[in-house]
């Protein structure tokens, strides 16, 4: 069984990943710094479901600094590192360029530094589909150009892959990439669009659909997206980069009509321009994914909604009646 790090432990993704790892019978170590960009309460919580298991550990502490980071993997020795930590989100970059570099750009730099020096056997880079920009060809494949990025997250995400590859080459660091297309499940982040839509329309509350409703996403439950990560860790050999998506775009008023589904209520909508940093569509091309790593997304956007809000119900996030606000 490995030794693994895993950064952005407190947060979405990464919480799903300890229970995996855990679940897998491997020793974690777990550190996240609890920054604003959603409530201490919800990471908190995350954290709460592996507060007593033996075999994991959580520390407080930011990516930035990097002579606590070096205390802590001298004294653990990690072979695997999964860097799932960072500021996460295109629009809420916009604003803050020089914020999403620092975290994201040099908190990665900080954790290359430190697989340098102790030379862990595998290092996975939580990256994003977003890298592409707007990609003229769909699906997006591994191969096409990815150096023209529309948001600030996008270009500190490229920027991370580009230097994994430098210390690949240069101290023949082990790593892979994972660029994640839309993913959403249980303990989605409340910024995310199926957390606040959902949130939005079960309150009764107006819904800002910002275009015509015609974008798409790839949207990608959680579960599949932790098998992915877990067997990215199993290969990880060299340097690769693999999309981890569902590969079934689902328009934007689609995935109004599942929540809307799913919670019995309509939603009052809300049309506004396009914003800035979005793109059209997001489209995976997984066949590397599947033919490397085995990788086979298997739940639907439909399903993967249902669950969502069963959680919400359960976690009391949601009103009481389904129907409260039907119309």
């Amino acid at each position: 069984m490995a030794k693994v790090l895993v950064t952005g432990g407190a947060g979405f993704i990464g919480s799903h990943l300890l229970e995996r790892l855990l679940a897998d019978g491997h020793d974690v170590v777990s550190v996240d710094n609890f920054d604003d960009f959603y409530p201490h309460p919800r990471k908190q919580a995350n954290l709460a479901l592996l507060a007593d298991h033996p075999r994991h550990r959580f520390v407080e502490l930011d990516i930035r600094d990097s002579r606590a980071l070096r205390d802590l993997w001298a004294g653990e020795r990690f072979d695997t590192v999964c860097h799932l930590a960072a500021r996460a989100g295109v629009r809420p970059s916009l604003p803050h360029p020089a914020l999403y570099w620092d975290i994201n750009t040099r908190g990665t730099l900080a954790m290359l530094e430190l697989a340098r020096e102790f030379e862990p056997a595998r290092f996975i880079f939580a990256s994003s589909s977003s890298v592409y920009g707007e990609a003229s060809r769909i699906p997006f494949s591994e191969d096409d150009p990815a150096d023209r990025p529309v948001s600030p997250y996008a270009a500190s995400k490229r920027a991370g892959e580009l230097m994994c590859h430098t210390y690949h080459h240069l101290y023949g660091l082990s790593v892979t990439c994972l660029r994640f297309f839309t993913v959403y499940g249980p303990r989605n982040r409340p910024d995310l669009a199926v957390a606040k839509f959902t949130r939005l329309i079960d309150a009764g509350e107006t819904l800002p659909v910002f275009g015509d409703g015609t974008s798409r996403r790839d949207y990608t439950y959680i579960a599949d997206i932790i098998d992915g990560i877990i067997a990215a860790i199993d290969r990880c050999g060299g340097y690769n980069v693999y999309n981890l998506g569902h590969s079934e775009p689902a328009e934007l008023m689609h995935l109004i009509r599942c929540i809307e589904s799913a919670l019995g209520k309509r939603a009052n909508l809300d049309y506004q321009p396009p914003q800035p940093g979005d793109v059209p569509i997001t489209y995976a091309d997984v066949s590397r994914a599947k033919r490397d790593l085995g990788f086979d997304p298997t739940t639907p956007i439909e399903e993967g909604i249902e669950r969502y809000v069963k959680w919400c119900r359960e976690a009391g996030l949601l009103s009481a009646s389904p129907a409260s606000h039907s119309g």
